[in-house]
């Protein structure tokens, strides 16, 4: 129903974005946040309820934060994303990825070494960046330096 949160907020009640973070097989995270901060190719957007409807394609190997509702600013989720697409509409926000990890199930002695092969293999420069990429957004997802 498009405007009912919208109402809730003129008149004073707690209004929380629903988020869902999904790719090809199927849902990473889905629930109520008070805030999402990713990155997309025209920069970086903070979605907070109330926003104006935005379709945005998110940057390769950058990571998206969810701040979900009713926890303190340290219980951010932290997300590796590799491409794709957010939308926001009426409070929801759909984080479309072609792939994507929580930062609390990287496995970083993994995410290290496929960084390290994805930087020192040859073969296609830009799929070899691109997987660089997704591999550092890992490792920063699970809060290690890339």
């Amino acid at each position: 129903m498009p405007g009912q949160y919208h109402a809730g907020v003129v008149r004073g009640d707690t209004v929380t974005l629903r988020v869902m973070l999904v790719v090809p097989e199927g849902q990473v995270w889905a629930g109520n946040a008070d805030r999402v901060i990713a990155k997309t190719l025209d920069g970086d957007i903070g979605v907070l309820t109330g926003h104006t409807p935005v379709l945005g394609v998110l940057a390769p190997g950058s990571v998206v934060r969810i701040l979900p509702e009713g926890t303190a600013a340290s219980g951010w989720v932290q997300a590796a994303v590799g491409g794709g697409f957010l939308s926001v509409a009426d409070d929801q926000v759909s984080i479309l990825a072609r792939e994507a990890v929580l930062g609390a199930d990287v496995d970083k002695s993994a995410a290290r070494a496929g960084l390290d092969e994805a930087r020192g293999a040859g073969g296609d420069q830009e799929d070899q960046e691109a997987q660089a990429n997704y591999y550092a957004a890992q490792l920063r997802a699970a809060g290690e330096e890339a």
